[in-house]
């Protein structure tokens, strides 16, 4: 099985430091650039898991490459380039403490709170006599708190985000704009490839008084997305959608017991399950690209070619 790269510990020049994220590392560059390496690590329930999965760094990376791309007329984002499979340089901005999630379908965790009685998320009222994984009339948006590794993300309505002052009236107006602007070319491209954008969550920040999009969009990390050819069908008889996300993972884990609860141990990762996660996000790549996944040589030093690559890059910056 490949080698997963669960950590890096590069020095550029001119590097302010390094933030270990739960996925990405990611490096300050002199204040003013981030240089994001997407790991092999993989999170479920704000925990990281113990083990890596070969190549998924590579897909996420190149998907929210891809995105990025296709959506910089809707909203400027922080990216300058991908120099290579892991990584991109971009633009350092003050994050905004939220994450803006929007959902088009009642599932996931929406769907768990809703079956244990909520009947609001965020501050955003739901109908009652909903069933899994219907449609809302429109797509709703959803923020939480941005939480330190570890802690969980909390939900929080735009009234409560306004008040506290976590983001000002209008720059919040500015980020729902945006963040509905991007679900709606993300599930027009999705669409294409026969998929649905079930959920998704986006970042933004802010430079020179200018908002950006940040981190990743669209990746089966990030997002959910059921194949549009057998949803009625499966809704209509109450069974499972088929999907393309994570929630294969948070399925497993459920399965064994583990929720991220404190006390709980996280299941054993055999070699055939990782190797069948890896295969599973190339799946994914395939499917939401439309592209054939190009893995990069098992015999070359990863590391060693990433560090490289960015040096590379920086230096024509």
């Amino acid at each position: 099985m490949a080698k997963a790269i669960v950590k890096t510990q590069f020095e550029f020049e001119w590097q302010r430091n390094l933030y270990v994220g739960k996925v990405r590392d990611v490096y300050n560059i002199n204040d003013e650039y981030l240089a994001m390496v997407v790991t092999d690590r993989i999170s479920a329930f704000d925990v990281v898991l113990p083990k890596g999965i070969p190549y998924k760094g590579q897909v996420l990376n190149q998907i929210a490459s891809k995105f990025l791309d296709a959506t910089s007329d809707i909203c400027p984002n922080w990216k300058i380039a991908s120099p290579d499979p892991m990584a991109t340089v971009g633009r350092k901005c003050e994050p905004f403490p939220v994450e803006m999630i929007v959902r088009a379908y009642l599932t996931g965790s929406s769907w768990r709170d809703y079956k244990a009685g909520a009947r609001e998320i965020c501050g955003v009222r739901i109908p009652s006599g909903m069933k899994e994984h219907q449609k809302f009339p429109e797509p709703i948006v959803t923020p939480t708190t941005k939480a330190e590794i570890g802690d969980h993300d909390q939900n929080i309505s735009k009234e409560e985000i306004i008040s506290s002052g976590l983001v000002n009236k209008e720059d919040y107006e500015k980020l729902e704009q945006y963040t509905l602007a991007l679900f709606n070319r993300g599930s027009e491209m999705a669409a294409e490839r026969g998929l649905i954008l079930v959920d998704t969550k986006y970042e933004f920040g802010k430079k020179d008084g200018e908002i950006y999009l940040i981190d990743e969009i669209h990746t089966p990390d990030s997002s959910r997305y059921f194949y549009a050819d057998s949803y009625q069908e499966l809704f209509d008889k109450g069974e499972q959608q088929r999907q393309l996300s994570k929630e294969f993972v948070r399925e497993w884990l459920m399965e064994n017991g583990f929720q991220g609860q404190k006390g709980q141990m996280v299941p054993e990762m055999t070699e055939e399950f990782v190797q069948s996660v890896s295969d599973r996000y190339i799946e994914l790549y395939e499917k939401i690209t439309g592209e054939k996944f190009v893995k990069g040589s098992e015999s070359e030093d990863i590391l060693s070619r990433i560090e490289n690559n960015i040096k590379n890059m920086l230096a024509r910056l």
